[in-house]
């Protein structure tokens, strides 16, 4: 079967087979990739990139120019399945943010502006800006710019 181009509002784009739910907010030249589940009321904002078969838990939050990779896992519900949305824990996901393939971020975390959390980690707690987390559960690595001079 091959994959096929959703045109969004805003100069975005899905790869079809994909969930939206209802209410999500996409930013302007947002792209979702094949397979991946965006649940109700997330936002995504401006030039944020969402890879295959990513799950992103109702009400997550987003920030511009984030890179979320294929198969991460964003999650809201800490007892699951509570079955009750008013104990849902949302995800905020700042601004510049990494989240590699395989990554998981548990409920009610705050992943800082330009931070970076490793393929295959599992986010238990809160990351700072500007920093790298990698491992399970995802432990400080390294500064966002050791990263960057690393990837050159």
């Amino acid at each position: 079967m091959k994959s096929q181009r959703m045109e969004l509002s805003g100069d975005s784009v899905a790869w079809d087979p994909c969930y939206i739910g209802e209410g999500a907010n996409i930013g302007l030249r947002v792209s979702i990739g094949c397979l991946a589940h965006i649940g109700r009321d997330v936002t995504i904002g401006t030039g944020t990139r969402v890879q295959g078969g990513a799950y992103v838990a109702d009400n997550t939050q987003i920030g511009e120019r984030c890179f979320i990779g294929p198969n991460a896992t964003i999650l809201n519900d800490r007892y699951p399945p509570s079955g009750d949305s008013t104990k849902w824990e949302k995800v905020s996901i700042e601004d510049g943010a990494v989240i590699g393939g395989g990554a998981t971020i548990l409920p009610g975390i705050n992943v800082g502006q330009n931070a970076v959390v490793a393929a295959g980690a599992v986010l238990t707690k809160d990351i700072p800006a500007d920093e790298v987390w990698v491992g399970n559960p995802a432990r400080y690595h390294m500064t966002r710019n050791a990263y960057e001079e690393a990837r050159k």
